[in-house]
């Protein structure tokens, strides 16, 4: 397997941006690719070792390109997730004024975080949609159109200047990045973690999204992230992204997937991996009767009523 990360490029994006925050980073060779999907496919097919992708931000929730990559396909695995506060400038060729700028490209997960600051300053602009920030970024350079939202680091790799900077219709917003490789084994549980599946249900009937969820929320289990998906059979046929906090070690997440895959069509498991919002030490108490030793106590129990030893 070779020794390089795939990552959402070129060069001059938030994902190779957060990526470089990773320490195993600096000794991979790290391999742009021109789309989310172009990236994971260098993971399936050897040519990487892992892929670095952008799966959520906290304006638009789920970033569906993503999210859909990670349903379909041959299985792949979350191993890691960087977060990343994320604000805009406005990159432009040099000697651009606002007055002359009629188009303006960024990735569209980013238009959702400046649509207020756009619709305020630059009203009549026609917004294009470019394959990642730095691509757009590079549109401009090559005059295809007049401004690109992408970070201010950017504009030195692409020879053009920030015409404005700290861009945000939202304070403190952050995107979610995750590392992705093939399936193996999950690390061992940090005590701050977070399971990532993906659920299809066995048919469409009243309540059976809450039946879903009742296997989390009866063992004590929070949800972080829950977004519909689309099968492709047809409307109203949609499976479920979810991110739930704990670990597939943990006996309630156990217990909580091994009741999903009683009741789904399908499941499929994305990962088990340490949480980037917190340390394992401020990790929030599990529910009373939730913890290891109090399932572990209570098949114990279970047993014991078995054999007749009440």
């Amino acid at each position: 397997m070779p020794a390089s990360y795939a990552y959402l490029g070129p060069e001059g994006t938030f994902t190779e941006v957060a990526l470089r925050t990773l320490p195993e980073a600096a000794t991979r060779e790290l391999i742009p690719y021109v789309s989310v999907q172009s990236a994971l496919d260098a993971v399936r097919a050897g040519e990487a070792e892992a892929a670095f992708v952008p799966i959520e931000n906290s304006v638009e929730g789920g970033i569906t390109t993503t999210l859909d990559e990670l349903v379909a396909g041959e299985p792949l695995t979350i191993y890691r997730e960087v977060l990343l506060s994320i604000t805009f400038a406005l990159l432009v060729r040099p000697g651009t004024t606002l007055a002359d700028i009629k188009t303006v490209s960024a990735h569209p997960a980013a238009q959702p975080q400046v649509r207020n600051w756009l619709r305020t300053h630059l009203p009549d602009a026609v917004w294009e949609s470019a394959a990642s920030n730095a691509d757009a970024a590079r549109l401009v350079q090559e005059g295809r159109y007049d401004a690109a939202f992408a970070g201010e680091f950017a504009a030195a790799k692409y020879g053009l200047e920030a015409l404005e900077t700290g861009i945000h219709d939202a304070e403190n917003a952050q995107t979610r990045f995750v590392l992705v490789g093939r399936p193996a084994r999950p690390a061992a549980p940090t005590g701050a973690d977070k399971t990532s599946v993906v659920l299809w249900q066995r048919d469409d009937h009243p309540g059976a999204l809450r039946d879903l969820l009742g296997e989390f929320a009866s063992r004590g289990i929070n949800l972080m992230l829950l977004q519909s998906r689309p099968t492709g059979a047809g409307i109203g046929n949609y499976c479920f992204c979810i991110d739930a906090e704990g670990h597939i070690a943990d006996r309630r997440m156990a217990e909580a997937l091994m009741g999903l895959r009683r009741i789904c069509l399908q499941v499929r498991f994305l990962g088990s991996y340490p949480r980037a919002d917190i340390v394992p030490g401020e990790a929030p108490p599990t529910l009373p009767g939730t913890s290891d030793e109090e399932f572990m106590a209570a098949a114990d129990w279970v047993a014991r009523c078995q054999d007749g030893r009440f």
